[in-house]
């Protein structure tokens, strides 16, 4: 890597130019020292927390705490949810403060990023899964296990105390472990919302993508679902036994938890976890979709069932989950403008939006596209297909069709192309799709440029990413700037020849003779249902695209999500963290104490309205300051870019067409770097192993990334977790794309 990456202290410098540098690495040291030290005290709270001796002290402090504004409630708040609400205020301050503009090579040798990497697991239930992930998971079994034997043991001991009938007596040890099974849930339900959150803070200071963390999302669904199951089930039972199930089921106390509110909670928690497994998630989307709609209703009625002080366990992070979801319908609202849409001849669908200049995303970067003529409230994530370094006002994606969603937004494109060539029109017909836009979302650090071989393995549309990648890798050589990789290996498994054609949408069609003596690329392509190349093999080549159209929607993508603004983001989150306090104090002052009000209900309702309250003012507030921020920013990037175009058009073609003169004689195109393999499938171990080789042998530094199906994916990991092994435990690294997980070997 580049000398400017490493710490100044190993360049030698002079005593009165290390003594500057001292102080941002102290205070970066500093903060992640305290998030660490919030978080690990959280953690290991939330995990004692059944104890007995802990039991004692917190409700020693809950009654010294009882007389004060926030009364029970706060003290509860105080213990479980501040402290994840403390460490994303800091991690604000440490973005902020320490943007992450590249990756570190040192990196690749940390234990924990090649914890992070190396996959532990290849064959089971949770499909990849990295040492980190295994550690994680092994910990909530632990959690679980450890917290219900302690309740039942308790549960027992103390009943068993009491001289009571045997059927009463396991009516109320029945009664007892269901609400420690409630309990336990709740406190899970804290993880869940956590990485559900698509632009989340946290997700970003520990550079984990949305798509990878919603893996732990589903992970952490089944757990919480199987645990609030069975508490519904014990009280069930219970009731059954006591002759009292219909009474209880529709009882609504006043002081209590109310046990209506519960069971429709439960009832829309069970109907989202029904809906959401794999085979019905897989042939019913919408049916999952839109059921997964009901986490209002589940949320708003859990509060209603325990009531204000039990919620703020897990308000925290339920208040986190509000603040990312009122940014992501804030920008959602904007219609997009569509540069092209137009439908390829190998049937993918290519969308390229308008964007603007200072809106910052990676080649590992996916967003999330609403059409309305489509859906309303459908919301379809897609790796983004073109390199930051293409332009500075465009984005462009690559949709395979393949279900009804696709379907009909290409026969959108099709049936406006189609009446653009019978009308014979300009180039350009604005069409009948209104886009809406959510992100960029995807890794903070650039990980595709760290390694110095990099092999990108992919099964079908799985190479849009890499066309980022490839054109985000080659722009960078042209331009001088910082880029480690020197070998790039593809391997890429198509099912029909006509895919190949795909090649074509990478931006950088052209490799220069300057780029090729720092840059070795291989394109292996596998056709794996033809036997020998078509007739038309020439001809496919070319990818000539049917005319594409152009909307008008009337702006460019919002920045207010996924890479956006820090600052606006950091303040935000203070201006709607604030906010919330304040309306929670002055409710209590002058509603819940003035009029004593006690129903355990109506304080839970109104401590969520006072955080809904807090993200929609003072939160919306900001977000419209940045709003109109964003928009003078683009009005003044258009200004600069008109007066340098008019300023400096003439000589600039004539420098780029001196330079092209010179280089083109020379250059080669991406495709003619592609050799295509008919009838077979790749042997990973043989093509790792040779490019290892060619790269350097077993000290090579080498990366591999996948992008494809689960059984692709599985494949890949088993072969890098077996060449590790090989090594003696060799550099490893997982970094993962939309429905994909990069290895390293």
């Amino acid at each position: 890597m580049t000398q400017e990456w490493e710490p100044l202290l190993q360049n030698g410098g002079a005593g009165n130019a290390t003594a500057p540098a001292l102080l941002p690495s102290l205070a970066r040291s500093v903060l992640k020292f305290l998030m660490w030290a919030v978080f690990l005290s959280w953690t290991a709270g939330i995990f004692l927390y059944p104890t007995k001796p802990a039991q004692a002290a917190f409700s020693e402090w809950a009654a010294l705490t009882k007389q004060s504004i926030f009364g029970v409630t706060g003290t509860v708040f105080l213990v479980f949810s501040a402290p994840i609400l403390i460490v994303a205020a800091l991690a604000y301050v440490y973005i902020c403060a320490f943007p992450r503009d590249h990756v570190e090579k040192k990196k690749l040798r940390s234990l924990g990023f090649r914890l992070w990497t190396f996959p532990l697991l290849v064959d089971g239930p949770f499909g990849v899964v990295s040492a980190v992930e295994f550690i994680g998971i092994v910990l909530f079994i632990v959690y679980v296990v450890f917290s219900m034997a302690y309740y039942v043991v308790e549960s027992v001991s103390l009943v068993s105390k009491s001289d009571l009938p045997p059927t009463i007596s396991s009516e109320k040890i029945l009664g007892k472990i269901g609400a420690r099974f409630g309990s336990v849930g709740l406190f899970c339900m804290i993880f869940l919302f956590l990485p559900v959150s698509r632009g989340s803070v946290l997700l970003r200071l520990i550079d984990i993508p949305f798509e990878h963390a919603t893996r732990y999302h589903v992970w952490l669904g089944h757990l919480t679902m199987s645990l609030f199951t069975l508490h519904g089930l014990c009280y069930l039972i219970k009731w059954f036994l006591e002759g009292r199930l219909l009474k209880q089921i529709i009882q609504w106390k006043e002081i209590g938890v109310a046990h209506l509110a519960g069971v429709i909670s439960l009832v829309a928690g069970l109907l989202m976890w029904a809906t959401s497994l794999h085979l019905v998630r897989k042939r019913f989307f919408e049916l999952f979709f839109y059921t997964h709609q009901l986490y209002v209703v589940f949320i708003v009625f859990l509060v209603l069932h325990v009531g204000d002080f039990v919620f703020s366990i897990a308000a925290g992070a339920i208040f986190l989950f509000m603040l990312d979801r009122f940014l992501r319908f804030w920008q959602s609202r904007a219609k997009v403008d569509i540069v092209s849409a137009d439908c390829r001849p190998c049937g993918t669908v290519e969308l390229v939006f308008s964007k603007p200049a200072s809106l910052r995303y990676s080649a590992l970067s996916f967003i999330f596209v609403q059409v309305r003529e489509l859906s309303f409230l459908q919301w379809h994530p897609f790796s983004v297909s073109s390199s930051p370094m293409d332009g500075r006002y465009h984005m462009s994606i690559l949709i395979k069709v393949l279900g009804t969603w696709t379907d009909k937004l290409k026969s959108i494109i099709t049936d406006v192309e189609e009446n653009k060539t019978r009308s014979d029109t300009d180039q350009s017909h604005t069409g009948r799709i209104t886009a809406s836009i959510e992100g960029p979302y995807g890794h903070e650090s650039p990980y595709h440029l760290m390694y110095e071989n990099l092999i990108l393995v992919a099964g079908g549309i799985g190479i849009s990413p890499f066309l980022a990648i490839l054109s985000d890798i080659i722009h960078r050589i042209e331009q001088g700037m910082p880029c480690a990789p020197k070998n790039v290996l593809v391997l890429w498994s198509v099912k029909k020849s006509t895919e190949l054609s795909l090649l074509s949408a990478v931006d950088a069609q052209s490799i220069s003779s300057s780029v090729s003596e720092k840059l070795h690329l291989d394109i292996q392509a596998f056709v794996t249902q033809e036997s020998e190349p078509p007739l038309e093999d020439g001809i496919l080549e070319c990818d000539q695209k049917i005319p594409s159209i152009f909307v008008k929607n009337g702006a460019a993508m919002s920045g207010l999500v996924g890479t956006g603004d820090n600052f606006w983001a950091a303040m935000y989150f203070a201006a709607s963290t604030l906010g919330s306090v304040l309306a929670y104090a002055l409710v209590q002052v002058y509603y819940v104490k003035r009029f004593n009000v006690n129903a355990w209900w109506q304080l839970g309702l109104l401590l969520l309205l006072c955080m809904a309250a807090g993200v929609a003012l003072p939160g919306g507030l900001v977000v419209l300051l940045w709003h109109l921020s964003e928009k003078w920013r683009v009005q003044d990037d258009r200004w600069d870019t008109d007066a340098s175009t008019v300023k400096d058009g003439a000589e600039g073609e004539q420098t780029m067409n001196g330079a092209a003169g010179a280089d083109t004689a020379l250059a080669t195109s991406v495709a003619a770097r592609r050799t295509t393999r008919y009838g077979c499938r790749p042997k990973f171990q043989a093509e790792f192993m040779a490019f290892a080789e060619r790269a350097g042998g077993a000290a090579a530094d080498v990366g591999v990334l996948v992008c494809g199906p689960p059984g692709l994916q599985a494949s890949v990991a088993r072969e890098c977790r077996s060449q590790n092994l090989c090594r003696g435990g060799g550099k490893s690294s997982v970094v993962f794309h939309f429905n994909s997980h990069s290895f390293d070997l």
